[in-house]
């Protein structure tokens, strides 16, 4: 069974940069490959949640089944929210564009899609509130002004593409692609 945070960008990876004619484009998929920093947290939070579920054994072995039902419930709180970590990011398909946070997901159907562009300026550093320059994904509406755009889509400095221009390059090429290919029909 393939895991689709580690294969969502397997079509991208042919020389020219184009989904393969068989490829299922009515599937959501993520253009490029989860960052490091993204893929090594949320490790962390499965090793945490590793010893989170042997407290729980624990806990049930010599004391509480009510503690350890407690206990076990932190340990499936801290692995969901590993996995959505792996989620996060923007998702194509022949529907839209589907920009997953944390808590939160957007979609935007093509037909209000104006724009896919890359601009410079100044980005959050690992989503944190230092920023610096970088480029940034910016998704433009239809009929939209500036202040009703969706949020940033991409930086060059975050989780996945810190220290990886060429992969944001690549994600930011596929993106536009996709809005460019479904903004004809």
């Amino acid at each position: 069974m393939p895991l689709p945070f580690l294969t969502a960008d397997r079509a991208f990876e042919a020389a020219d940069d184009v989904a393969l004619p068989f490829d299922d484009h009515e599937r959501w998929r993520r253009p490029y490959r989860p960052g490091p920093w993204r893929v090594g947290a949320a490790a962390l939070w499965l090793l945490l949640a590793s010893y989170v579920l042997f407290a729980a054994v624990v806990i049930a072995l010599t004391g509480t089944m009510t503690a350890a039902a407690t206990v076990f419930g932190m340990a499936l709180v801290i692995i969901g929210g590993a996995l959505r970590l792996l989620r996060i990011g923007v998702w194509v398909s022949s529907q839209g564009l589907r920009h997953v946070r944390f808590l939160t997901t957007r979609t935007v159907p093509w037909q209000q899609v104006a724009t896919v562009r890359t601009v410079q300026q100044p980005v959050r550093w690992l989503g944190l509130p230092r920023t610096v320059q970088g480029q940034a994904l910016l998704l433009v509406r239809q009929g939209r002004g500036a202040a009703d755009d969706m949020p940033v889509l991409m930086t060059t400095h975050s989780a996945d593409f810190l220290a990886r221009l060429a992969a944001f390059d690549r994600a930011t090429d596929a993106v536009e692609a996709w809005a460019a290919e479904n903004a004809r029909g």
